[in-house]
Formats: structure tokens, C-alpha cells, sequence
């Protein structure tokens, strides 16, 4: 009887190829699919004080050494709605940041003509550190990327754009539109180390002409 029963009753499911499928069904790779089911897994383990407790440790890095010429720079640049092939599958998120911003006197000729220790230049942007937090990134082997184009409201900036993968969206920044040096003696650091993707530069030092 248990036999008979045995027959009538299969649970395995019925093997079918993919050419038989309805046009427009979805086909889930399984090791994408483990790799979704452990995100979300870490997502759960990692929310609330866990999460703070990182962002705490990565922002103590981002202020490590923050001169007294220096200031937190937060000037973020809206950005056309992204539509992500992978929204449907990672909910997407808004990196956080701590970014600092450089400033300095230019004690160029003309400064030198014009001005002096009493009556200082202008103080002007000479750099940036960008550091963006991204702990919970899908594949950290791929590090994040960045784009630099021109504002098309004014020829003196430019939008300084970031790019990693899910569950981040894109993030972007005002500003100032000037040559960069792009020497590590000189200060220019790009690497994602840590969760933590860092692009700091310094401005090339302007020359006065008469």
C-alpha cells in the first residue's frame, strides 16, 4: 500500500528546459541568489547599534589628523532619480560620508603685492578629502569608482560624482573646478581600504602674470 501511495505522490519537481518557459520569467542564478540570502541575513545582524558602532569607527578615520585649516564639507549635488537593475533584489541605500574641505591663503606675487600678515588675502579652497562610507558593499573586491564633470550652471565648479554597486546609490558633490595634483608626494590619495573609499587632492597652485 505504501508502495502504491509512493507512486501517486512525487515531491520532487518536474525537470523542464529553459526553452519551455513563459517569455519574460525571471531566472535566478543560485549562487546570486546565496549571495542575496547572505546580504540580507548580514543586513539583519548588522542594523541598529552594530551599524552605529561602524560608522563610528570609520568617521574616527575620516577625522584622523584634521588640521585647523580644514572644515567639514557636506555640499552634495542633486542627482537625476537612478533606476538600479538590481533595486528589485538589494532595497538601495545612501552612502554616509565625512568629507573635509582645505583652505588657505595663496601667497602668490600678486597676494604678496597686495597684501600682507595684517591684511591677509582672501581665504580660498585648496583641496578636498572625500572619504565615503561603504561596510555593507555586495562585492568589495570591485572598488567604487568617481567622475568629475562640469556643472552646467557655472564654469567654476564641477560635480564630483561617486559610483560603487549595491546597495549603494550614486552620490555626488559641488565643487570648485580646478587642476588637480595628482602626486602622492603632494597629497593625493585614492584607495578603498576598510569599507572606506578615500579620494583626497590638492588644487595646483595658481601663477600670477602681469
Amino acid at each position: 500500500m505504501y508502495e502504491a501511495y509512493e507512486k501517486q505522490v512525487c515531491y520532487s519537481p518536474t525537470y523542464i528546459s529553459e526553452d519551455s518557459l513563459p517569455a519574460g520569467t525571471e531566472i535566478v542564478d543560485t549562487l546570486e541568489d546565496q549571495h542575496r540570502i547572505q546580504f540580507s541575513r548580514a543586513q539583519l545582524k548588522n542594523s541598529g547599534s552594530s551599524t552605529s558602532q561602524s560608522d563610528a569607527v570609520m568617521e574616527k578615520i575620516a577625522r584622523k589628523d584634521m588640521g585647523d585649516d580644514e572644515r567639514q564639507f557636506s555640499n552634495e549635488a542633486p542627482l537625476v532619480q537612478q533606476t538600479y537593475l538590481w533595486s528589485d533584489k538589494y532595497r538601495p541605500r545612501k552612502p554616509r560620508y565625512f568629507n573635509r574641505v582645505h583652505t588657505g591663503f595663496e601667497w602668490n606675487k600678486y597676494n604678496q603685492t597686495h597684501y600682507d600678515l595684517d591684511n591677509a588675502p582672501p581665504k580660498i579652497v585648496q583641496g578636498y578629502k572625500f572619504n565615503i562610507f561603504y561596510p555593507d558593499l555586495l562585492d568589495p573586491s570591485k572598488a567604487p569608482e568617481f567622475a568629475l564633470t562640469p556643472d552646467i550652471d557655472s564654469e567654476d565648479f564641477a560635480i564630483l560624482r561617486f559610483k560603487a554597486g549595491p546597495p549603494y546609490e550614486d552620490i555626488a558633490f559641488k565643487v570648485v573646478n580646478r587642476e588637480w595634483e595628482v602626486s602622492h608626494k603632494r597629497g593625493y590619495r585614492c584607495q578603498f581600504q576598510n569599507g572606506i573609499f578615500q579620494l583626497w587632492f590638492h588644487f595646483k597652485k595658481y601663477r600670477y602674470r602681469r
